[in-house]
């Protein structure tokens, strides 16, 4: 009878000992399968949101300052979401941009002039180490104090007026006053836009004319100067400055588009050789749809790819 209740204890010990490993093999199971599945998810979601290694780095854009406000108001928004890159944003002139970068001091040289047309001779070698990455297309405007009362100047009168010929407003059709020129340094791209596709010629500098190396001051001194003339990209025009037409034909991103309008310039963003990481990121978001799309024609610049017509080096126009 002993041997009996010890068997049984012994059975009853035994079926309770496999359910527990049964139990414990099953939520085992089931907790790996959790796990792996938490791995699976975590691994899809960093993914998505790292888009793989992250980038980081210091880029230094310079140049063009009718380029500027594109470039700094793009780079702000591409740091706010890679927050190991640092961009800063400098102007100075489209030909200080380019003999930075060809320098290695920039990574960037912004221009409004094909590199070409700054290197040239015995430093043309120099361009053959740039790589052009077209960014968008700018407009230029004639621009004038807003009292001057004229509203369209032909290209002979331009250059009268910028040349020291006509030195009144009168002169071309506007009130009794001094014309007073404001103008940009031999180093800047915008100038050298106005000068080839504008006047068709290259002017000197001078005496009574002021001279400006950024496009904001140019704005501020015709606004507020009697009688001043300058010239700014479309992206800087608003009130405070008159656009006059060229030739009969208004400043405009249609008139640019289509080819009737010939005072445009492609915006170069340039760099040494192929770019790092981080700055071929910024080039590529740069021709992205939504900064093509929105803050290129919010600022006033045109898409590249809303252009009817090419432009070459050498300044010939060709239908797409």
């Amino acid at each position: 009878m002993k041997k009996m209740v010890l068997v049984v204890m012994a059975l009853v010990l035994t079926i309770g000992l496999a359910a527990c490993g049964s139990k414990n093999t099953t939520n085992n199971a089931a907790n790996n399968g959790a796990n792996q599945e938490a791995g699976t998810n975590n691994g899809t979601t960093g993914g998505a949101e790292g888009g793989g290694e992250e980038l980081s780095g210091s880029i230094l854009a310079v140049g063009s300052t009718a380029l500027q406000p594109l470039v700094d108001q793009v780079s702000k928004k591409f740091m706010e979401t890679n927050s190991g890159v640092t961009i800063q944003v400098q102007g100075g002139g489209s030909g200080t941009g380019l003999t930075q970068v060809a320098g290695g001091q920039a990574q960037i040289g912004n221009s409004d002039i094909f590199a070409e047309e700054k290197f040239k001779d015995a430093e043309a070698d120099l361009a053959k180490d740039l790589v052009d990455h077209q960014v968008a297309v700018v407009g230029m405007a004639t621009v004038v104090n807003k009292e001057v009362g004229v509203d369209n100047l032909t290209k002979q009168q331009l250059v009268d007026i910028f040349t020291g010929k006509v030195t009144n407003w009168k002169d071309v059709g506007g009130s009794d006053e001094k014309i007073t020129i404001i103008n940009r340094p031999a180093s800047s791209g915008t100038r050298k836009t106005f000068e080839t596709y504008a006047l068709g010629t290259k002017t000197e500098d001078l005496q009574g004319s002021i001279q400006e190396d950024s496009s904001g001051t140019v704005k501020k001194l015709v606004g507020e100067t009697p009688g001043a003339i300058g010239y700014l990209a479309f992206s800087y025009l608003d009130d405070t400055v008159k656009a006059v037409k060229y030739d009969g034909v208004e400043a405009s991103e249609a008139t640019v588009v289509d080819g009737t309008y010939p005072v445009w310039a492609y915006e170069h963003m340039y760099t040494k050789g192929e770019p790092d990481a981080a700055t071929k990121a910024f080039l590529d978001y740069m021709l992205t749809d939504e900064v093509q799309n929105g803050d290129v024609t919010e600022l006033g610049y045109i898409p590249v790819n809303k252009m009817t017509v090419t432009r070459a080096v050498d300044g010939t126009v060709t239908k797409k």
